[in-house]
Formats: C-alpha cells, sequence, structure tokens
C-alpha cells in the first residue's frame, strides 16, 4: 500500500471523537404508556456518533462515518493508545448504529384518560461519483526519521488504507501530514503535541477507492476498532481544530454493571416523565430539539446530557425493539461468550431481545461542546448505578365528555383546566417557547383561566 496525497476536509464533528479531518465541516416503575415517536440522531445534522464498549482494560471503539463528498477527500485521524494490528480493525454494520439509535432515543407516549364517570379518577405519576487521486511518491524512511515520525504500520482493511504513526514531535508530524498532501488548518500542531507527549499513537485512514467500489454501497461504513489500555477515555481535541461553531456527539456506552458518566464534565440527566400539550405530537422533533437546547444553554454548554440509561435485554416503553445478542456482538460487545464467565452458557442460549435482564448495560450521552467549553477530552467511569432512566415525555388526551354527565366529571372538568394550563408552563419552562404562543396553540386563550379566590371553595 502506498501513501496518498489529496486534499482533506473536515469530518463533521471529527467522528466526534476523534478525527482530524482537514477543510471546511459540513453545514424504576414501569412506564405504562404507549410510544408514539422518537427524537433520534437525525434531529441533528452534524451530529457525530461512536459506540463504545467497555469491560476491564478492553474497549472497543465504533465510529459512524455520515461524511458527505468526494471519497477521495476523506481521511482520518485518531489517536490510539497502541500500535494496532490488522486484526484489532474491522468494518462495521450501518445498520446496527441505527439500531442503537433507535432503541435509545428519548422518545413520546401518550395516554387516554379514562371516563370519570366509569373508573375512579386515577392520580397520576410522574416518577417512574468519485476522480482518482494521484497516489504521492513515498516519502523514504530518512525523511520521516527526519521529523520523528516512525509509520509503525499499513493495512488495508475493507474499503479503507490505514497507517499507524508515531511521532516524537508535533511539528514533525504536521509537516509530515503537510508533505504527504495534507492541508493543515491553524492550530493543528498545538491539539496535537498532547497525544504525542502521551506517547499516544496516530490511526490515519483514508479511502481505498478500488476496494471500495468492491463494497457495492454508496456511503463508508462504520469503522471500528479494539485495544486494551487502562485508560477510559475518547479524544475529542483534534475535532475542534478548525471548527465553526459547536459540535454534536452521540455516544452509546456498552458496559457490564453500571450507569456511565464524565468525570472530567458534569453529568446530567435530561428533565423527564414531564406532561406536555396534545399538539406537540405534531412536531416531536421541533420540541426535543428546543428543549435540548434549552438545558445546554442552563448549563452553558458544559455539561454531558444522559438521554438514556437500561439494560439492554428489555425496554419500557420500547422506542424499538432492544439489540439482538448478534448486534450487540457486532457492536464490539465481546464479553457474552467469554470462555469460563459466569452463566456464558446460559448466555448463549437466551432467545434475545426481549429476554430478560442480560449483562449488557447501555448509556447514551449527548454532548455539544465547543474548544472554549470541553477543554478537555472525555474521561469516563462506569457507576454502580443501575436504576434505568429514559428521556420520556407524555402526552395525555382527556376525556371528551361534559361536566355534567355525573358529580366526577364535573371535578374532572375542573382540574383538567388547571392541567392544561400547567402543560403549557412545564412547555414554557422546557423549550423557552413564549407561555402565550402556547396557550394559543392549546386554545387556552390569552389569559387563561382566572387565578382561584380564596373563597371560590369556602361554601362548598
Amino acid at each position: 500500500m502506498k501513501r496518498w496525497k489529496f486534499p482533506v476536509p473536515v469530518l463533521a464533528a471529527a467522528i466526534a471523537a476523534v478525527s482530524l479531518c482537514l477543510s471546511t465541516p459540513r453545514d424504576a416503575a414501569a412506564f405504562c404508556g404507549f410510544y408514539v415517536g422518537k427524537a433520534d440522531a437525525s434531529l441533528y445534522n452534524d451530529a457525530s456518533q461512536v459506540v463504545l464498549a467497555r469491560k476491564d482494560n478492553r474497549t472497543v471503539i465504533s465510529m459512524m462515518n455520515d461524511f458527505k463528498g468526494e471519497l477521495t477527500e476523506f481521511a482520518l485521524v485518531v489517536p490510539v493508545p497502541v500500535v494496532l494490528e490488522k486484526g484489532q480493525i474491522h468494518i462495521g454494520d450501518r445498520e446496527v448504529f441505527k439500531r442503537i439509535d433507535a432503541y435509545s432515543a428519548p422518545r413520546l407516549v401518550e395516554y387516554h384518560d379514562p371516563d370519570p364517570c366509569q373508573v375512579v379518577m386515577y392520580e397520576r405519576s410522574l416518577g417512574a461519483a468519485m476522480p482518482s487521486a494521484a497516489p504521492a511518491m513515498r516519502k523514504s524512511a530518512e525523511r520521516d526519521k527526519a521529523l520523528g515520525v516512525t509509520v509503525e504500520a499499513e493495512y488495508t482493511v475493507g474499503e479503507y488504507d490505514i497507517v499507524i504513526l508515531s511521532a516524537k514531535q508535533s511539528d514533525g508530524l504536521e509537516t509530515w501530514l503537510t508533505e504527504n498532501g495534507y492541508r493543515i488548518p491553524k492550530g493543528a500542531s498545538q491539539a496535537l503535541a498532547p497525544y504525542i507527549k502521551q506517547d499516544m499513537k496516530f490511526f490515519v485512514a483514508k479511502v481505498n477507492l478500488k476496494e471500495q467500489a468492491k463494497t457495492g454501497v454508496t456511503y463508508l461504513r462504520p469503522l471500528q476498532f479494539a485495544f486494551e489500555s487502562p485508560k477510559f477515555m475518547l479524544p475529542i481535541r483534534l475535532g475542534m481544530v478548525n471548527a465553526r461553531g459547536p459540535q454534536d456527539l452521540i455516544l452509546y456506552v456498552l458496559t457490564q454493571q453500571g450507569r456511565v458518566e464524565t468525570t472530567n464534565y458534569r453529568t446530567v440527566k435530561l428533565p423527564t416523565g414531564m406532561d406536555i400539550p396534545e399538539y406537540v405530537k405534531s412536531d416531536f422533533a421541533g420540541f426535543y430539539k428546543a428543549m435540548f437546547e434549552q438545558q445546554v444553554k442552563e448549563e452553558k454548554m458544559r455539561a454531558a446530557f444522559t438521554e438514556y440509561f437500561w439494560n439492554m435485554g428489555w425496554c419500557d416503553p420500547c422506542a424499538a425493539d432492544p439489540l439482538s445478542r448478534e448486534e450487540l456482538k457486532k457492536l464490539g460487545v465481546f464479553w457474552l461468550d467469554e470462555e469460563g464467565g459466569a452463566n456464558a452458557k446460559t448466555m448463549r442460549a437466551m432467545p434475545f431481545p426481549g429476554g430478560g435482564p442480560m449483562p449488557v448495560m447501555v448509556t447514551r450521552l449527548h454532548f455539544r461542546y465547543s474548544p472554549e467549553t470541553f477543554p478537555e477530552d472525555l474521561v469516563f467511569q462506569e457507576t454502580k448505578d443501575q436504576e434505568n432512566y429514559q428521556g420520556r415525555y407524555v402526552l395525555r388526551h382527556p376525556w371528551k365528555g361534559g361536566a355534567d354527565a355525573c358529580p366526577a366529571a364535573k371535578t374532572y372538568v375542573a382540574e383538567l383546566a388547571k392541567r392544561r394550563a400547567q402543560e403549557a408552563a412545564t412547555l414554557a419552562s422546557l423549550t423557552g417557547w413564549p407561555l402565550e404562543d402556547i396557550r394559543k396553540k392549546m386554545d387556552l386563550g390569552s389569559g387563561g383561566q382566572k387565578p382561584e379566590k380564596w373563597w371560590d371553595t369556602l361554601w362548598n
């Protein structure tokens, strides 16, 4: 395999984790509701998706490539802790990314109020085309040595040509990249330096057009690599070198025991379980985007947001079926078949999905960040917390009868007016939308219900 020369643009949010791509970026109780919608990663055009499977010191990272453009302009530079052997690199399945996104996406559920004349009023619970690039002449090993750069390994895996580099100084690595056809953005050397000081290697990938044509697909498939390291982290600083504005990363962390959180940034759970107006059903995506932006604003873009945490064996309500054992293995969950592992034989026979609890927990984290608000790479820990959590928002359709139907109906109608007013206030608080605009859409009028006087219930 030869080295190459070609211009390289930034991959949106740098495959979130990790990439240095160079030029211009692209613009505890059961929940007994019925699932009616979700807010998946497609809401965020520039959102990168990464799956990280981790147990002990073993890590498998899977990166979804949503690159759009000439394939000759694609390249990826990822800091890795060790020199990767060819067998540690793999081509993933894009459909499995779609599955885990759909399964863990924030969701909208709906309930229908019962006839108050038929049942006792229940109490609501809130808790529970591709021109070929001319190959570059291979630079001499002497020149590499002079720059302090070592080509540790070279592979072709699937549609990717891969080089593993090590470097002694950031200026030398920057020069090497420039001489091999990369247009290095201003500040690249400074961004590379911390990784070189940590003695990390650099995973560099580009598209092999001949091999890509053999795949029969028009998109780039996910890249995966496995390694061992005591560091439970994900590098993001390289991807911010020449970013124009904040970036989004949706990270799915698969572990055996508990919820995952960042140790060097605040991790918060998004508001959940709130009743919101019925009309939101027609634009749940718009609601969720506004709600997330409001939470980011309140945290000054300095927090990681938990959108979902659950045992992968089940869900309630389900935005999509749990991933099967085979799908989880495609995402790097290597411990299901470990020899000598607890209940390994039983695990191989379990009828997933939906077969009950299994030794795989999924934490979905959503990051929005900039160089100023996230100056460090992401560092994680697996906690002992096993309490299920999901971003979940509730529609309650009112009973359509009148207040004169029965004594209970009169009470219901009075409480319904208060509930709808509260739904409007909740929506305004979650999204920052003007309360009066929400009330108009709910047909509550500009002034809403008159405040209750203290004597209104004095004689009744």
